[in-house]
């Protein structure tokens, strides 16, 4: 083992001639270990809520979307999908689907929103039919057009699901508005709602779902037009290089997106908070590393006479300057460890119990947390560097240390 390590682990676990120096030692050792559970616990909770709200968006966003690029519609018939199927593996369902912004009426109750189309493959693409909290997901009944509402419309409008007899009157703008005064510049049709949805608060505010050919109708479309193709992949397909393959054999004209990229937004917004919330305790960890520089300093200036010593047996200065580099390190290690048992501590005790609550109406009852394994060499990475620095200074001071030591 080099030397300087073992002199520098003897001094570590060697007891010390003044007390004050034991004690600040353990301080700065208990600051790395909070520091270092503080960071593993802040990213495990950004991890949590990244998790959370993917699952809920999961819920209605498909693996896979296709869009024009240019215009909010596009033409999908079954020669297109046919040929997206053939030349690309993992597809396992296509739906078409057509949204448009619409005037919903229900009783004495009036809102906007958006309707969303989807044909009878949508539940098969996206778990839609799970998030139904009140009501079923039905889209038809005999001739009767029926709709899903998300939870925000169904609060906003009062409606009613179990009133089988009142009705949803939906208006949309005609494309082609008409020179004379007194027509009707809107279409209108009549649904029944069938039940509630519950998947993610955007989307529940805003969105209705019924029958893609009750919306074409609506426009006035041929029902080969849509404004999005979403699809379901096999298990175990990768998204991102399925999506790539799609961009490649559509071309320009279209834009293909994973689900991630499908809320590239708001993921991208998560990022930021979890590394601004990650560089407070980093912070506070430059702050605790000021208690490492002072034991250091203190345990260099007790060690003094050792120092003269190992120089005058012929230890070099850069080896001496090693031996507190390497103690510094070790201080660190050690409160690395103990941040790390720690945090899986915490992580256990609220995953299981729910040690931190979240106020009442929330979806769920305490902090979401979940671990990831590249998140502790990060961590790792981050103390010792803080530790690394913190020993130099006290390192360059038992460097420049006199060989010989005259006691007075």
């Amino acid at each position: 083992m080099n030397l300087s390590l073992r002199i520098a682990r003897r001094y570590l676990f060697a007891k010390k001639s003044t007390n004050a120096i034991n004690i600040i030692t353990g301080i700065a050792v208990f600051g790395v270990s909070v520091g270092t559970a503080a960071l593993i616990l802040v990213l495990s909770v950004f991890n949590g809520f990244e998790d959370l709200f993917l699952g809920m968006y999961n819920n209605f966003n498909p693996d896979i979307r296709i869009t024009a690029t240019k215009g909010k519609t596009f033409t999908a018939d079954s020669a297109l999908i046919s040929r997206m199927q053939l030349a690309v593996k993992g597809i396992e369902a296509t739906s078409r689907v057509l949204e448009e912004v619409a005037f919903f009426s229900y009783k004495d109750k009036q809102d906007f929103g958006i309707l969303k189309g989807v044909d009878d493959y949508y539940t098969r693409v996206t778990r839609i039919d799970s998030t139904v909290k009140e009501g079923k997901y039905a889209l038809r009944e005999g001739s009767r057009e029926q709709a899903v509402l998300g939870l925000g419309m169904r609060n906003r409008l009062a409606v009613d699901i179990s009133d089988p007899f009142a009705a949803l009157t939906v208006y949309i703008p005609k494309r082609k508005q008409s020179a004379l005064a007194l027509e009707p510049q809107f279409t209108s049709r009549i649904i029944y709602p069938s039940g509630t949805f519950l998947a993610q608060q955007e989307v529940d505010n805003e969105y209705v779902i019924a029958s893609i050919g009750l919306v074409q109708d609506l426009l006035k479309y041929e029902h080969t037009t849509v404004s999005s193709l979403e699809l379901r992949l096999h298990e175990g397909f990768p998204a991102t290089s399925t999506a790539a393959d799609l961009q490649a054999l559509l071309g320009p004209d279209y834009v293909v997106k994973d689900r991630l990229a499908q809320e590239e937004a708001f993921l991208r917004l998560m990022k930021i908070e979890k590394w601004l919330s990650f560089a407070i305790p980093g912070l506070m960890l430059l702050l605790v590393s000021f208690n490492l520089i002072g034991a250091l300093w203190m345990i260099v200036l007790e060690k003094s006479q050792d120092i003269s010593i190992l120089k005058t047996l012929g230890m070099t200065d850069l080896s001496v300057r090693r031996v507190f580099l390497y103690q510094g390190l070790l201080l660190c290690s050690l409160g690395i460890v103990i941040g790390f048992v720690l945090a899986l501590i915490l992580f256990t005790l609220q995953k299981t119990v729910g040690i931190i609550t979240l106020p009442g109406g929330m979806l769920i009852d305490a902090y979401p947390v979940s671990l990831r394994w590249y998140d502790f060499p990060i961590v790792l990475s981050i103390v010792l560097s803080i530790g690394y620095m913190a020993s130099i200074l006290p390192a360059l001071r038992a460097q420049k240390m006199p060989a010989m030591f005259r006691e007075e």
